[in-house]
């Protein structure tokens, strides 16, 4: 089971890659961006609990669907962008193992644990 869900995170992310091939963006935009939504574990500075809801928010395939969606309604490509860098940072982290947050302890995910064999 853990093989198909990296081969199904692995076609999300090659979908987000697809769908930022058909904005009118530089090829660099992708790679330069992809690792902004981690500016989510800001609020494991304060504490866990602040930091698995900043993590999690920054790391919502829905929150980014819905980003991308409101963006193609208004035509505005920057929201669309964020969208599908959203989306294709939450796929790209669930394909290394690292899910959404549980509020006790950062390597804590609703994956298991980041580290455990």
């Amino acid at each position: 089971m853990k093989a198909t869900l990296k081969l199904e995170e692995l076609a999300m992310f090659g979908l987000s890659i697809y769908f930022f091939s058909l904005l009118d963006f530089a090829w660099w935009y992708y790679p330069a961006l992809i690792l902004i939504p981690d500016i989510g574990m800001i609020g494991y500075v304060v504490n866990s609990r602040l930091g698995a809801i900043t993590y999690n928010l920054f790391h919502h395939k829905g929150l980014a669907i819905i980003i991308l969606l409101v963006g193609y309604w208004l035509t505005n490509d920057w929201l669309v962008l964020s969208g599908i860098i959203l989306f294709g940072h939450a796929s790209m982290d669930r394909l290394f193992g690292y899910g959404l947050k549980y509020q006790d302890d950062f390597k804590n995910t609703h994956l298991g644990f980041i580290g455990k064999g």
